[in-house]
């Protein structure tokens, strides 16, 4: 019988041989490893996969339960993390150069800055991000298991109170283009967060801009 110490010693072995096959100097989004989101996404499946496997099997079987979990977690994490590779890929060639997209291996971030989206305390969609969000919705389509968090934010200037709601209704501004251009409500959330989640100071104009953003988070189907 396998000791629980020696599965989880071996599943911390092969997440150092995975580690160890994207180079520190490669970390870069577009110019980076190609197989390093793969990797990522089978270390994260791996580990969650050795804790289920742990925890569904009974006390003498906890090794070898952790052991298979670890084994078939990492081998869907892999094709989580190749198929995101993908996506991400064609998503650079259809969108624009101001969407930025962040892969982080279990899944993709397209952030649209508010600035180039809405006009000042509007929730009306400027015409030339349209674009933008039609290749999103035919990209989202090819890759169909998935589910889209659609979640605006603002900067602080302003009443907290109207922020939040300001966030929401461009959110919902996001996801509208997205509906009609063919992608399933079921798979739409929708969330706004106001001013509470910075990514940059708002005490100066660079910063706020950096805020002023719609994110639309790509998480891939269990």
């Amino acid at each position: 019988m396998i000791s629980t110490k020696t599965t989880l010693g071996a599943a911390l072995a092969s997440a150092m041989m995975l580690g160890a096959c994207t180079d520190p100097a490669q970390l870069g989004m577009e110019d980076g490893n190609p197989n390093q989101n793969r990797n990522q996404g089978a270390l994260i499946g791996a580990a969650s996969g050795a804790v289920l496997g742990a925890l569904v099997s009974d006390d003498g079987d906890r090794g070898d339960g952790a052991l298979i979990g670890a084994v078939l977690g990492g081998a869907v994490g892999a094709g989580v993390g190749y198929s995101l590779d993908k996506q991400e890929a064609e998503l650079r060639q259809q969108m624009g150069s101001n969407v930025v997209i962040t892969n982080t291996g279990d899944r993709l971030i397209v952030t649209l800055p508010q600035d180039i989206l809405f006009a000042t305390d509007s929730t009306a969609l400027q015409p030339a991000l349209i674009g933008d969000l039609r290749a999103l919705a035919q990209n989202v389509q090819i890759y169909a298991n998935s589910t889209l968090q659609i979640v605006g934010h603002t900067d602080s200037d302003g009443d907290a109170a109207y922020n939040q709601q300001l966030s929401e209704d461009r959110a919902r501004a996001v996801a509208g283009v997205l509906l009609q251009n063919g992608v399933p409500q079921g798979r739409i959330q929708t969330f706004g967060r106001g001013e509470s989640q910075p990514v940059a100071s708002n005490l100066t104009p660079q910063g706020k801009q950096q805020n002023r953003r719609v994110e639309i988070v790509i998480l891939p189907n269990a």
